[in-house]
């Protein structure tokens, strides 16, 4: 089904997908498919394509890019980021989206490529301060999209229409778009082909190329080859497996994998994947039907996931298998079972972890137990994840990973893959995305390696803004700018998004680090002088009981402080706090070489 979206009003826009895809989408033809751009004198047109990654070029996350022609946005992903381990307390980190603050009108729609969190994590917390503009998307990410926002009270309610690789959509003016199903390790991905007056753009999204995947079609590199035969101006594709040479492995030789271990084992087999990744999810399904075994979800994703898929279905198996309270696991012996939870990745409030602290209710690692993580290590969690292990073998569980057997398969291209993507497309411009800087840097070498020459490979940081424009003889070219989209860090901890900055992370840091002391004294309001001692209390610093000395040298100096004030003038609250504060500061260090938080208390009676 070929589809047309035309110019929205937004308070127009239905709710209803069946009904929006009758008032809103009209029959096109795809080798026919004109670009039309009519746009008036007195909005002062470049007629420049305006690519802005939001995020995505710097960290493996936080996936969203714009395409601006004129005054017409279209947006690919609202993705998240897992904090850095100095992000004290952060839970995520978001795109920065105050380039779009005074463009919410021009937003034609969003595009979400699949249903990753780092491709729809940011959607809750964006899509109603941009205007809840229509989003387009395959059905599977629909379904995890609608969880993921249903429990966010300030998220209005979605406009979402369901595509798939059949669909064209226009947007806008500018903007005409078609789908290319690839592979990932979540089924209904997407690469983007958007067609504008200024050329022709490939996003890959998350890709890899797998000719044998689970519940999914092949690669369909005929359809890759006929887009690279039409022109391609910029190719933007996937970098994150940029750095590992040879090809991605299939998902489907992760089953026979996992096929030997459930053949052998006899007692429990517990297994830590993402619980995003359904088609490894189906495998384990296929697998545990076939020996006999029983599957108990753990994990609020996991059991999420399983049941939209479920429902929808992209995962199938007979809901039998499924063990469906801690009452019936009791009863089944070890050998009939698989646990399937979350945490793989060493995240605190997990599956994994839960058990290993001792703090799940029912489940404890035991002799017998075998424990695959059926998943690699995302880049900064390696010391949390071997923590893990470690912690799990103590208690008597034997540890398996995709290190000592083929038990993960990635989800994105490696190097020879991502070769033969770009000598399908034959792009006139290449971009690297979705990854570290040293992974883009590797992709770029890939670049020049496949022919395409230096002078058209833009390696970009988040924010910097790459134009597309015709020259004079009609020509498509790429040029990186210097201008720049502000990308800062907006942080999400707990209910405050973006009320986190820099400044409270660097206090949680040396809280962290060398704890807080409080310093607490009380003046008359009138005099100014001190009254009776300051108290003080410290917290991870040291232990007051075995430093009673520095104790009352640190209340000698507080006090001291306070009297020094001159008599002639009203005491100065911030005045003496600053004096408190660095000058016990100071003297601390002096005496233990640490730096705690000062934290000055005055109280005038």
């Amino acid at each position: 089904m070929i589809t047309k979206y035309k110019p929205r009003y937004r308070k127009n826009i239905p709710t209803n997908r069946n009904a929006g895809f009758k008032q809103n989408f009209s029959p096109m033809r795809r080798q026919t498919m004109p670009i039309k751009t009519e746009i008036a004198k007195d909005n002062l047109p470049d007629n420049k394509l305006k690519v802005i990654v939001l995020g995505g070029l710097e960290e493996v996350g936080r996936n969203m890019t714009l395409f601006q022609y004129n005054k017409e946005i279209i947006i690919i992903d609202m993705g998240l980021q897992f904090p850095e381990e100095d992000m004290l307390g952060i839970d995520y980190i978001i795109p920065n989206i105050s380039y779009l603050e005074d463009k919410l009108d021009w937003i034609k729609g969003v595009i979400i490529s699949h249903g990753h969190m780092d491709h729809i994590g940011g959607i809750p917390h964006i899509i109603g301060k941009i205007g809840n503009p229509p989003m387009f998307m395959g059905k599977l990410t629909a379904g995890l999209v609608r969880k993921r926002t249903e429990e966010y009270k300030s998220c209005p309610k979605l406009n979402i229409f369901e595509i798939d690789d059949k669909n064209t959509l226009r947007l806008g003016k500018s903007f005409n778009i078609e789908f290319l199903r690839v592979n990932h390790s979540i089924p209904d991905s997407f690469a983007v082909i958007i067609r504008t007056p200024a050329g022709t753009v490939m996003h890959t999204g998350d890709f890899k190329i797998d000719y044998s995947p689970v519940n999914d079609k092949p690669a369909d590199l005929n359809r890759i080859a006929k887009i690279g035969g039409e022109g391609v101006t910029l190719l933007m594709s996937d970098s994150t497996d940029s750095t590992h040479p040879g090809y991605q492995i299939s998902e489907s030789s992760i089953g026979d994998e996992i096929g030997k271990i459930f053949e052998k084992i006899e007692g429990r087999i517990i297994i830590g994947t993402f619980a995003s990744q359904l088609s490894r999810l189906q495998k384990i399904f296929d697998l545990t039907e076939k020996y006999g075994r029983r599957i108990y979800l753990q994990g609020r994703s996991m059991n999420d996931n399983v049941e939209i898929a479920h429902k929808i279905g992209y995962l199938k198996f007979n809901p039998r298998i499924l063990i469906q309270n801690e009452s019936e696991l009791k009863r089944i012996n070890d050998n009939k079972i698989i646990i399937l939870g979350t945490g793989a990745q060493g995240e605190s409030n997990a599956f994994l972890m839960r058990v290993v602290n001792n703090e799940h209710r029912t489940i404890s690692f035991k002799d017998g137990d075998t424990v695959i993580f059926s998943s690699s290590i995302i880049p900064g969690n390696e010391r949390t994840i071997q923590n893990l292990r470690d912690m799990i073998v103590r208690q008597g569980a034997h540890v398996i990973n995709y290190e000592m057997m083929d038990v993960h398969a990635g989800g994105h291209a490696k190097q020879e893959d991502l070769k033969l993507m770009m000598r399908l497309l034959k792009p006139e411009n290449f971009m690297p995305i979705e990854g570290n800087h040293y992974m883009l840097r590797a992709h770029a070498e890939l670049a020049e390696n496949v022919g395409i020459a230096k002078e058209n490979i833009f390696v970009a940081d988040n924010g910097q803004i790459l134009e597309i424009s015709k020259n004079n003889r009609g020509q498509s070219v790429c040029k990186l700018t210097a201008h720049k989209a502000t990308t800062d860090y907006v942080m999400v901890d707990g209910l405050g998004v973006g009320d986190v900055s820099n400044i409270v992370l660097r206090d949680r840091q040396v809280m962290s680090e060398d704890g807080m002391i409080v310093v607490i004294a009380t003046i008359d309001s009138k005099t100014g002088e001190p009254i009776g001692n300051p108290d003080l209390i410290s917290r991870g610093f040291v232990y007051m009981k075995e430093n009673r000395e520095l104790i009352e040298k640190t209340r000698m100096r507080v006090k001291k402080i306070v009297k020094d004030h001159d008599p002639r003038t009203p005491a100065d609250d911030d005045y003496i706090k600053n004096k408190i504060r660095n000058d016990v500061g100071k003297f601390l260090f002096s005496q233990t070489k640490r730096r705690p938080m000062v934290l000055p208390v005055v109280i005038k009676v």
